[in-house]
Protein backbone atom coordinates (compact mmCIF):
# COMPACT_ATOMS: atom_id res chain seq x y z
CA UNK A 1 0.00 0.00 0.00
CA UNK A 2 2.90 2.47 0.76
CA UNK A 3 4.22 2.07 -2.43
CA UNK A 4 1.04 3.08 -4.57
CA UNK A 5 0.59 6.50 -2.30
CA UNK A 6 4.36 7.26 -2.44
CA UNK A 7 2.87 6.87 -6.70
CA UNK A 8 0.22 9.13 -6.21
CA UNK A 9 2.17 11.83 -4.09
CA UNK A 10 5.46 12.06 -6.04
CA UNK A 11 3.22 12.14 -9.00
CA UNK A 12 1.04 14.64 -7.97
CA UNK A 13 4.53 17.07 -6.98
CA UNK A 14 5.73 16.32 -10.33
CA UNK A 15 2.03 17.40 -12.06
CA UNK A 16 1.51 20.09 -9.57
CA UNK A 17 4.78 21.62 -10.42
CA UNK A 18 4.60 21.56 -14.61
CA UNK A 19 0.86 22.89 -13.74
CA UNK A 20 2.16 25.88 -11.84
CA UNK A 21 5.21 26.30 -14.85
CA UNK A 22 2.45 25.67 -17.63
CA UNK A 23 -0.52 28.01 -15.62
CA UNK A 24 1.82 30.49 -13.82
CA UNK A 25 5.47 30.82 -14.73
CA UNK A 26 5.41 30.09 -18.73
CA UNK A 27 2.17 33.07 -19.12
CA UNK A 28 4.42 35.54 -16.87
CA UNK A 29 7.69 34.30 -18.91
CA UNK A 30 6.17 36.03 -22.09
CA UNK A 31 5.26 38.98 -20.96
CA UNK A 32 8.60 40.18 -20.73
CA UNK A 33 11.33 41.53 -23.47
CA UNK A 34 11.96 38.97 -26.36
CA UNK A 35 15.59 39.89 -25.30
CA UNK A 36 15.03 39.27 -21.61
CA UNK A 37 12.95 35.28 -21.45
CA UNK A 38 16.06 33.31 -22.52
CA UNK A 39 17.92 35.18 -19.50
CA UNK A 40 14.63 34.15 -17.05
CA UNK A 41 13.89 30.82 -18.74
CA UNK A 42 17.51 29.52 -18.21
CA UNK A 43 17.84 29.52 -14.04
CA UNK A 44 14.21 28.13 -14.12
CA UNK A 45 14.41 25.11 -15.97
CA UNK A 46 17.98 24.37 -14.64
CA UNK A 47 16.47 25.06 -11.26
CA UNK A 48 13.09 22.73 -11.65
CA UNK A 49 15.41 19.49 -13.88
CA UNK A 50 16.33 17.63 -10.59
CA UNK A 51 12.98 17.97 -9.30
CA UNK A 52 11.30 16.73 -12.27
CA UNK A 53 13.38 14.14 -12.35
CA UNK A 54 13.25 12.43 -8.73
CA UNK A 55 9.43 12.62 -8.84
CA UNK A 56 9.29 11.10 -11.83
CA UNK A 57 11.43 8.23 -10.65
CA UNK A 58 9.73 7.59 -7.28
CA UNK A 59 6.39 7.72 -8.84
CA UNK A 60 7.48 5.06 -11.51
CA UNK A 61 9.30 2.84 -8.98
CA UNK A 62 6.70 2.68 -6.84
CA UNK A 63 3.98 2.15 -9.18
CA UNK A 64 6.23 -0.18 -10.50
CA UNK A 65 6.41 -2.26 -7.60
CA UNK A 66 2.47 -2.08 -6.50
CA UNK A 67 1.33 -2.69 -9.39
CA UNK A 68 3.66 -6.08 -9.97
CA UNK A 69 2.73 -7.37 -5.93
CA UNK A 70 -0.89 -6.64 -7.12
CA UNK A 71 -1.46 -7.43 -10.78
CA UNK A 72 -3.25 -3.97 -10.88
CA UNK A 73 -2.95 -2.48 -14.52
CA UNK A 74 -3.62 1.04 -13.56
CA UNK A 75 -0.80 0.90 -11.61
CA UNK A 76 1.29 -0.29 -13.87
CA UNK A 77 -0.34 1.82 -16.95
CA UNK A 78 0.53 4.82 -14.84
CA UNK A 79 3.86 3.93 -13.85
CA UNK A 80 4.73 3.42 -17.91
CA UNK A 81 2.83 6.97 -18.81
CA UNK A 82 4.75 9.11 -15.66
CA UNK A 83 7.86 7.56 -17.35
CA UNK A 84 6.94 8.49 -20.49
CA UNK A 85 7.71 11.76 -19.48
CA UNK A 86 11.83 10.76 -19.87
CA UNK A 87 11.64 10.04 -24.14
CA UNK A 88 9.02 12.89 -24.55
CA UNK A 89 11.49 15.11 -22.96
CA UNK A 90 14.63 14.09 -24.44
CA UNK A 91 13.33 13.22 -28.18
CA UNK A 92 10.37 15.86 -28.27
CA UNK A 93 11.39 19.20 -25.82
CA UNK A 94 15.73 18.55 -25.47
CA UNK A 95 16.16 20.14 -28.66
CA UNK A 96 13.99 23.43 -28.22
CA UNK A 97 15.48 23.22 -24.09
CA UNK A 98 19.30 23.16 -26.38
CA UNK A 99 18.67 26.04 -28.52
CA UNK A 100 17.10 28.20 -25.91
CA UNK A 101 20.41 27.18 -23.76
CA UNK A 102 22.64 28.31 -26.87
CA UNK A 103 21.01 31.35 -27.43
CA UNK A 104 23.63 34.34 -25.81
CA UNK A 105 23.46 36.54 -22.93
CA UNK A 106 22.25 39.88 -25.21
CA UNK A 107 19.44 37.51 -25.99
CA UNK A 108 17.75 36.28 -29.58
CA UNK A 109 15.59 38.67 -30.13
CA UNK A 110 12.42 37.67 -32.04
CA UNK A 111 13.81 33.95 -32.17
CA UNK A 112 13.99 33.58 -28.40
CA UNK A 113 10.04 34.45 -28.31
CA UNK A 114 9.14 31.68 -30.57
CA UNK A 115 11.31 28.94 -29.06
CA UNK A 116 10.15 29.84 -25.57
CA UNK A 117 6.70 29.92 -27.19
CA UNK A 118 7.05 26.56 -28.45
CA UNK A 119 8.63 25.49 -25.10
CA UNK A 120 5.61 26.07 -23.33
CA UNK A 121 3.40 24.01 -25.54
CA UNK A 122 5.65 21.33 -25.88
CA UNK A 123 5.95 21.38 -21.82
CA UNK A 124 2.34 20.90 -21.46
CA UNK A 125 2.33 18.04 -23.45
CA UNK A 126 4.53 16.68 -20.46
CA UNK A 127 2.01 18.14 -17.81
CA UNK A 128 -0.56 15.81 -19.85
CA UNK A 129 1.02 13.10 -19.14
CA UNK A 130 2.00 13.90 -15.21
CA UNK A 131 -1.58 14.62 -15.08
CA UNK A 132 -2.77 11.15 -17.01
CA UNK A 133 -0.31 9.54 -14.56
CA UNK A 134 -2.14 11.02 -11.64
CA UNK A 135 -5.64 9.94 -12.30
CA UNK A 136 -4.59 6.85 -13.04
CA UNK A 137 -2.68 6.25 -9.10
CA UNK A 138 -5.80 8.61 -7.95
CA UNK A 139 -8.41 5.69 -9.39
CA UNK A 140 -5.83 3.11 -8.43
CA UNK A 141 -5.64 3.95 -4.76
CA UNK A 142 -9.33 4.65 -4.69
CA UNK A 143 -9.82 1.05 -5.65
CA UNK A 144 -7.58 -0.91 -2.82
Amino acid sequence: MLAGQLALIAAGLFTGAALYVSACEQPARLHLEDDALPTQWKPAYKRGTPCRRRWRSLAHCSASSRGGKHSDWRWLVGGAVILANWPFTFLVIMPTNNALLALDRTGGGPRSRDLIEKWGRLHAGRTALGVAATILFLAASLRT
